[in-house]
C-alpha cells in the first residue's frame, strides 16, 4: 500500500463524517463535485445508516455527491467494493512491465453503469485502487 496522504480539508470531512455516522474512515478523496470515502470494513452499515439517514445527513451538510467504498486487505475484493452496484464476475490481477494491471469483468449490461458518465465511475476504481494497493490500471472486460 502506497501512503496516503491527506488534505487538510479531507481531514475536516473525516471528522464529520466520522461524528455523524459512527464510521471509521481509512480515507477521503475531495474533489470538485464529489467526495469519495473508504470506509474501514465492516462499517458499512454504519456509514450509511438506517434508510440512509447517516449518508443522506452527510449529503445535505457537504452538498455534494457522496461514494462510499468498504476497505479491504484482498485487492480483488476492494476493487469489487469500488465498482459499487455494478456486478463484477471476476477481477485478475497481472504484473506486466513492472505494472501492476487489474482486469475486471462485469456483465454487458453494466458496462455503462462501470464506466459512468464522462468515465467518472471508473476514473474513481482506478484512483482508489492505485491509492490503496498500488494498482497501476483497471481495465474492463
Amino acid at each position: 500500500m502506497s501512503e496516503i496522504r491527506l488534505s487538510t480539508e479531507g481531514i475536516r470531512y473525516i471528522a464529520l463524517f466520522e461524528s455523524i455516522t459512527g464510521a471509521a474512515v481509512m480515507d477521503c478523496i475531495v474533489e470538485d463535485e464529489r467526495i469519495i470515502y473508504v470506509v474501514k470494513p465492516g462499517d458499512m452499515g454504519a456509514a450509511i445508516g438506517r434508510n440512509g439517514d447517516h449518508i443522506n445527513r452527510i449529503k445535505k451538510t457537504v452538498d455534494k455527491r457522496v461514494e462510499l467504498v468498504e476497505y479491504s486487505t484482498d485487492p480483488i475484493i476492494f476493487i469489487k467494493n469500488a465498482f459499487g452496484p455494478v456486478t463484477v464476475k471476476s477481477v485478475n490481477i497481472i504484473t506486466k512491465n513492472d505494472k501492476r494491471v487489474a482486469y475486471a469483468e462485469v456483465p454487458n449490461k453494466e458496462k455503462g453503469l462501470a464506466i459512468g458518465r464522462e468515465g467518472k465511475n471508473i476514473g474513481k476504481v482506478k484512483m482508489v485502487a492505485q491509492r490503496h494497493h498500488g494498482i497501476d490500471d483497471v481495465i474492463l472486460q
